[in-house]
């Protein structure tokens, strides 16, 4: 080799190694130019401005806790305690829990932390140990004045003639022209298993299952079990019958969409398969339907199907069937193409019709492939029906919205999306267990 050889093979491979470095340095300086696009063009500044993490906070804590309301009315000077603020979850004097004390017109509700709010008629005192005493009352022209501690009036009072809110870490407070409402959280799901109307409300477990094992009837009309199971089912605020048939209305839309798409989809994947449709214009066809309907995305098939055939399930499962009638059109056509053809010969020479050849030749070679795909379409469509069912108008997804859009019931959108894991875990374990026994031949 020349030293001009040798000069060249160095400057080239320089060159390749300054094209690298280059490409080393240049992606990253991409990456981070596109970040600082990101960061202005979405505002996140701006969004970190606007950010409330005190609402995000109170969010937090009505999904795994609840609030019980104290109202005192101010033009008919009556009290009333209900869990939620729910008229179903009005209680009666002798239900109310022992942090509301009520001393002939005068009510004490002692909060966490040393805090307490005593109410009487128009006027309410809060006091506050780590703040001080916020005195509010209703003067002759029935505006609300309040008498704050010294000092700057803190982000989390606010104060107007008409209003005035207070939203401390003890517990909150409005006062408005009409009433007095005092708020204390409590951990838990309230009235998740019995109403206050119940009988059984208010027992404690080992209460509960004493009357079971000694027969002694808390409600004389009804035996314990029997009452209590009908009270839990026909619950009117969790409505856990009308749960357990939107669960059940989810997974019948996935299963009868997906088990409907394969079959349609199977006898159509001959037609668009290369080895068993020889006419091209056929198959040319045919896949392009496929195309179109997996191209057209499942909740637009919801939106058409929903103004042409009305609300309900069965709408759900029709845009759940075309969209995948598409993809498995596609995914047995592939897979029919990859058949071992001498297993075909094989039962042609035993005279085989060619119904009996493809039952016997073709369907146990491609059966593992359609199962494994069918299985993890159902449980991918299990999670796809909740948000098909909230457009059309059934299973678990309507009530999902519905709670969502009362902006007050989170702790019933927490209990909906537990149940939509649980559903789709349960899913995952179903299908794996069927293709582990279809593995191994049982």
């Amino acid at each position: 080799m020349t030293a001009a050889d040798l000069s060249v093979l160095r400057a080239d491979v320089d060159r390749r190694f300054a094209r690298r470095r280059a490409v080393a340095l240049g992606l990253p300086v991409l990456v981070l130019a596109y970040l600082v696009y990101i960061f202005f063009a979405f505002d996140i500044a701006g969004l970190a401005k606007r950010a409330r993490l005190d609402n995000a906070a109170i969010l937090l804590a009505d999904t795994y806790s609840y609030r019980t309301a104290v109202t005192q009315d101010h033009r008919t000077d009556t009290l009333s305690v209900a869990i939620k603020g729910s008229r179903k979850g009005t209680l009666t004097p002798a239900q109310y829990p022992d942090w509301v004390k009520v001393d002939g017109k005068a009510t004490s509700v002692e909060l966490p932390h040393g805090a307490k709010v005593v109410m009487s008629g128009d006027t309410a005192v809060f006091t506050l140990p780590q703040y001080g005493v916020i005195r509010a009352r209703l003067d002759a022209q029935n505006h609300i004045v309040a008498d704050l501690p010294p000092g700057p009036r803190p982000d989390w009072i606010s104060l107007s003639r008409t209003r005035l809110a207070v939203t401390a870490p003890e517990g909150r407070m409005n006062m408005t022209r009409s009433k007095t409402e005092v708020f204390r959280y409590s951990l838990g799901w309230a009235m998740f298993f019995f109403t206050p109307s119940s009988p059984y409300y208010g027992h404690s477990v080992v209460d509960l299952a004493r009357a079971v094992l000694t027969g002694d009837r808390i409600d004389p009309a009804r035996g314990n079990l029997a009452g209590m199971a009908e009270d839990f089912w026909r619950n009117d605020v969790w409505t856990h019958g009308s749960v357990a048939w939107a669960m059940f209305e989810t997974v019948l839309m996935a299963f009868l969409g997906t088990i409907g798409a394969a079959l349609i989809a199977l006898p159509l994947a001959f037609l668009s398969a290369r080895n068993f449709t020889p006419l091209m214009s056929l198959r040319f066809g045919v896949r392009r339907v496929f195309d179109f309907l997996r191209g057209v995305d499942g909740l637009i098939w919801t939106i058409l199907l929903a103004r042409a055939f009305g609300l309900g399930p069965l709408t759900g499962a029709l845009a759940i069937l075309l969209t995948d009638t598409g993809s498995f059109g596609k995914i047995f056509s592939e897979a029919l193409e990859n058949v071992d053809t001498r297993q075909i010969e094989g039962i042609r020479s035993t005279g085989a019709n060619p119904v009996q050849r493809y039952r016997f030749g073709v369907i146990p070679q491609i059966v593992p492939v359609l199962m494994s795909q069918v299985l993890y379409f159902l449980e991918s469509n299990t999670r796809s029906a909740t948000i098909i069912g909230a457009i059309v108008g059934g299973g678990i997804g309507l009530l999902l919205t519905q709670a969502i859009a009362t902006q007050k019931d989170w702790d019933q959108v927490t209990y909906y999306i537990v149940l939509i894991l649980g559903m789709v875990m349960l899913m995952d374990w179903l299908s794996g267990l069927i293709r582990r026994r279809m593995i191994r031949g049982k």
